[in-house]
């Protein structure tokens, strides 16, 4: 695929801009937060949520790995490997969907001190009602690759939050675009691609659902305050009962 193992940054030049925060800002200088793409993107999705986070005071780091030629678990080894080239005191992760799981795969071996939080934006948890519709195709499993055919048989994730000290945020879409409108009987509510109920996963600290869909997440700024907002305290800004 070409995929380069790491992908590191040293600056926000050539990001996306995006208005400044005019309020002061809190001092994060010491909080490393770390952002895993998902399947068949490069790490460059996460340009403007990196360019945001920097925004806020948080030192970003973009993991890259082989979405497609690699397994789940070697790319859970392989970001394991990366933290530990971190030199932050405190550790956040961001995934979105299979970089999510490829997160949950890590913290179920995992237990660095470090790690804080972790945000999973639009990640099938407990399982892929697209993923598994469209491995019954002729090549597509091929396509959808390793990382993607072993979580299909991944039952423990459902049972990483309650055992793990990390705090574990899940932001879910609800705005139905994309592949599930291929996928004639995928669930509603979902994002196009992730049914509501997949992302659900169990023991998670907090839960929300945005009008967002799948690919959304990685350019939208209501997506960017959730996730600061759980970074920060370890909840999401929800809206008041009325």
């Amino acid at each position: 695929m070409g995929e380069k193992n790491i992908t590191t940054e040293s600056s926000a030049a050539g990001e996306p801009c995006a208005d400044r925060d005019t309020t002061a800002t809190p001092s994060h200088a010491d909080e490393a937060v770390i952002l895993v793409h998902g399947l068949w993107t490069p790490a460059t999705v996460f340009l403007p949520h990196a360019h945001w986070l920097r925004q806020r005071g948080y030192a970003v780091r973009r993991f890259a790995y082989p979405s497609v030629r690699a397994t789940l678990s070697d790319n859970a080894q392989a970001l394991e490997r990366f933290l530990a080239t971190i030199e932050a005191p405190e550790i956040h992760l961001v995934g979105h969907s299979l970089g999510g799981l490829i997160i949950l795969e890590m913290l179920a071996e995992l237990a660095d001190p470090r790690l804080r939080r972790a945000v999973l934006l639009g990640t099938p948890c407990l399982d892929s009602h697209c993923a598994r519709r469209l491995a019954t195709l002729a090549g597509m499993p091929a396509l959808l690759g390793r990382s993607i055919m072993e979580s299909l048989s991944r039952a423990r994730f459902a049972t990483i939050a309650p055992q793990s000290p990390v705090e574990i945020g899940v932001l879910a879409g609800t705005r139905s675009l994309g592949l599930g409108r291929v996928v004639l009987d995928l669930p509603r509510p979902n994002d196009g691609v992730v049914t509501l109920d997949e992302t659900r996963l169990p023991g998670a600290a907090d839960f929300i659902a945005l009008p967002l869909a799948h690919s959304e997440m990685l350019v939208s700024r209501r997506c960017a305050a959730q996730i600061i907002a759980f970074l920060e305290n370890g909840r999401f800004l929800h809206e008041p009962a009325p």
